[in-house]
């Protein structure tokens, strides 16, 4: 047999199996619902595309590892306009999507066995991509009447980086200026380096999302064009780093990925010009958080996060199940719903929460519902 590491055995990404499982029922003729996968049903902004397809008759090779200038200039140029902050575009760094910038983030920041906190709920891959590198996650319980995001006084001792997500996969919920200082002042506090994910920036029902950067520099900003801007596979994303980081991160890039896909890169410069198309995305997915704050709890799902931005809802479903896992695939079966259970977001306490993605189309979003309800009614 082939010697495997220890590191390599991380645990699956649940989400991945649901959406195997969706794709073998609708393989066998079924209509499914797809309420599990944090994926726009909308394509890349037609600018973008159209850019792209220009550029084909060109070579695209190899860029410079940080990405293309004029690219990094337009990132930076959008802190200016969405947060008022004046960013040096040398500190930008285009990512083979916020998968890449976690890898650098994490080999650029930490040594083999350092600890890194996140707050639990959380965006699963942190974990396994920790794991895999060596390092070891430490998760912070967070509850529901936080908003199931962490305090500054529940940073655990002993550990040399912190993870914060606003808004939070899964739970929707954003993060205030107030609370962001609060978070990185306790972790400077500590000597713990801060990374803020930020890839469901531009998505927010209310006040707007606010970026760590707006309180201090000494942390890493990673986001990405995969959500607000409909380019999951396209895989290009960013992260914005203090300035004596930078040829750290650049020669681990250089080495780690060579560079960033042009083709995508050059689609990403031209959607940074398409932010109408990407509003009116935001719209159809302010409606459809409408109709899934009133269907869900009608339909028995009431114990629910309060979503202020991404497209998701997190629901406590322990009056209803004590093992996820079963309850979606129940769902998928019977009700033809792919939900995904909550063990990829909380390893302890996940068994008995789901989440529910409300990223595609409005009449998807109803018919969702609708089979919810009758399910539930009959369950």
């Amino acid at each position: 047999m082939v010697r495997e590491s220890k590191r390599g055995q991380v645990d699956p990404f649940i989400v991945m199996d649901v959406m195997e499982a969706a794709a073998r029922a609708e393989a066998a003729g079924r209509h499914v619902i797809h309420m599990e996968v944090g994926q726009p049903g909308t394509p890349a902004p037609l600018g973008a595309r159209q850019a792209l397809a220009q550029a084909l008759e060109q070579p695209l090779g190899y860029t410079v590892a940080l990405g293309l200038p004029a690219l990094r200039q337009g990132i930076a140029d959008l802190y200016r306009r969405w947060y008022g902050v004046d960013l040096d575009p040398a500190r930008v760094v285009v990512t083979p999507g916020s998968s890449g910038a976690f890898i650098l983030a994490f080999s650029a920041l930490f040594d083999a066995g350092d600890r890194v906190a996140m707050g639990y709920p959380g965006y699963p891959s942190y974990r396994q991509i920790l794991r895999a590198m060596s390092l070891t996650p430490v998760g912070i319980p967070t509850r529901p009447e936080d908003r199931y995001q962490p305090r500054p006084d529940d940073l655990p001792d002993d550990v040399q980086g912190l993870i914060l997500a606003s808004p939070g996969n899964p739970s929707g919920t954003v993060l205030t200026v107030p609370e962001l200082a609060g978070l990185t002042q306790a972790a400077a506090a500590r000597g713990m380096a801060v990374i803020s994910d930020e890839i469901y920036h531009g998505l927010s029902y209310a006040d707007r999302c606010h970026s760590a950067l707006e309180v201090t520099d000494e942390v890493l900003v990673v986001n990405s064009f995969s959500k607000y801007f409909s380019m999951t596979g396209w895989r290009v994303g960013w992260m914005v780093v203090p300035p004596d980081m930078v040829r750290t991160v650049e020669r681990l890039a250089q080495n780690l990925f060579i560079c960033p896909p042009h083709a995508s890169q050059v689609a990403a410069l031209a959607a940074l010009d398409c932010i109408p198309e990407a509003e009116a995305n935001r719209a159809v997915y302010a409606e459809n958080r409408r109709l899934m704050l009133e269907g869900l709890p009608r339909a028995g799902f009431d114990r629910i996060a309060p979503p202020e931005g991404a497209f998701y809802i997190y629901a406590d479903v322990s009056h209803l199940t004590d093992d996820s896992v079963a309850f979606a695939a129940e769902i998928l079966d019977k009700a033809g719903v792919a939900v995904t259970p909550g063990l990829d977001f909380d390893p302890d306490r996940g068994a008995r929460t789901l989440r529910f993605s409300y990223a595609r189309a409005t009449a998807d979003i109803a018919e969702g519902l609708a089979r919810l309800t009758a399910f539930m009614a009959a369950r």
